[in-house]
């Protein structure tokens, strides 16, 4: 149970010669990697949305694409297309950016909901298909996908079943005056922090892990627990629409990785309280009078989460 642990520190430091400060985001989304899941970085502009994803890409030996979205990216830039060869006169695969071990979506919200329902398609089904050719996608498999929650303009804001496909959504947060002084200390010679890094970990130790965490042994009363959490987010007057069945999943699937980083075999309460804020904040919706209120939904959520008793005979 050592190895993950010593796998993820080491993941962290050495994303943690690029990102400053920022290590419970950088640690959520190697959670998301290990649980097989997929995340969306939601964060204003110029805090490091895409260099916490391209870091993640260098620090794995594995194969990274990323998409630039805008709005005239069709899906076939995403998924790939069949073309004639003309030298042999047969029909050929010609992958998308899709086709990659981990792959960067920037600011998946400014391409179009046709575009956008290609990636996430791909995203659940972990295949391609392309002319009635299914093409399976490397191991392991993530997307990172980036949006900047503060300009609507000219953007295709992703409804609510396509934000339910996200494992988890973080935000990273604009850095102490202590981290910007690093920051602008490492940024300002004449190498780039982010090319020197090198890879730490394998593919396939990764895969080795993503299989681990689904060994983690959950409790009946915790699952009882997550589905109370559920069940409570759909009665909640200031919800508009709870959590999903697929929310649910994703969280106990979280604490089992929360867990298996703890250097446990089994899920205990405070990995699912641990990991529900950001597995499902972006997986409900508030209702009008929460919304003129001003409420935001990890408060709600906070609320919820306190008043549900928690088991007390785990495992």
């Amino acid at each position: 149970m050592q190895q993950p642990r010593r796998l993820v520190n080491a993941l962290q430091r050495n994303i943690g010669k690029v990102i400053v400060g920022k290590s419970e985001a950088v640690e959520l989304a190697l959670i998301a990697l290990l649980c097989r899941g997929h995340v969306l970085i939601e964060d204003v502009p110029g805090v490091g949305k895409t260099t916490l994803a391209s870091a993640l890409a260098r620090s794995l030996d594995c194969s990274f694409k990323r998409i630039q979205f805008t709005p005239d990216v069709t899906p076939s830039d995403v998924t790939g297309f069949t073309a004639v060869n003309f030298q042999t006169g047969a029909m050929e695969f010609k992958p998308g950016a899709v086709m990659s071990q981990i792959v960067l979506a920037d600011e998946i919200n400014r391409t179009s909901p046709k575009t956008q329902s290609s990636l996430l398609e791909v995203m659940e089904e972990t295949q391609v298909t392309v002319d009635g050719v299914t093409y399976p996608l490397p191991k392991p498999f993530i997307v990172l996908a980036t949006q900047n929650p503060v300009e609507f303009v000219g953007t295709y804001p992703l409804p609510e079943a396509q934000m339910d496909r996200f494992f988890m959504r973080i935000a990273i947060g604009y850095p102490s005056v202590e981290e910007e002084m690093d920051i602008l200390e490492r940024y300002t010679g004449s190498t780039a922090p982010l090319q020197t890094l090198e890879p730490v970990a394998t593919a396939e130790s990764i895969v080795e892990i993503q299989a681990a965490v689904g060994r983690i042994y959950s409790a009946r009363e915790v699952r009882s627990y997550v589905a109370s959490i559920a069940a409570a987010t759909r009665r909640h007057p200031m919800l508009q629409l709870g959590c999903s069945t697929r929310g649910a999943i994703s969280l106990v699937r979280a604490a089992q990785a929360c867990a298996l980083l703890a250097g446990r075999e089994y899920i205990v309460p405070e990995d699912v309280q641990r990991m529900a804020l950001p597995v499902l904040a972006h997986r409900v919706s508030l209702s009008s009078e929460a919304r003129m209120k001003g409420l935001a939904p990890e408060r709600i959520l906070d609320q919820l989460i306190a008043s549900i008793q928690v088991p007390v005979r785990v495992p």
